[in-house]
């Protein structure tokens, strides 16, 4: 996968492998002491919030691991 900067990240819509809306990405978190990227916070669409069962941090945004990844174009696909 080439490269892509952070901030042209923040806002794309991102969607499950098997075409489910998840919503928009909020931020992407990081391991400090490694420098990976750990997760991608998904801020969910209202209407999919009860259908998706996905880690959820405390304001209620999807928890999405980085390795979930599978393509970054228009929109993010991760794995379902």
């Amino acid at each position: 996968m080439p490269d892509v900067l952070a901030r042209n990240l923040i806002d794309k819509a991102v969607i499950g492998s098997d075409g489910t809306e998840l919503g928009t990405l909020s931020t992407v978190t990081m391991n400090i002491e490694t420098g990976e990227l750990a997760n991608l916070i998904i801020t969910p669409r209202g209407e999919t919030m009860d259908q998706v069962e996905i880690e959820r941090d405390d304001e209620g945004r999807y928890a999405v691991p980085i390795r979930s990844v599978q393509a970054v174009k228009d929109h993010i696909v991760v794995d379902r």
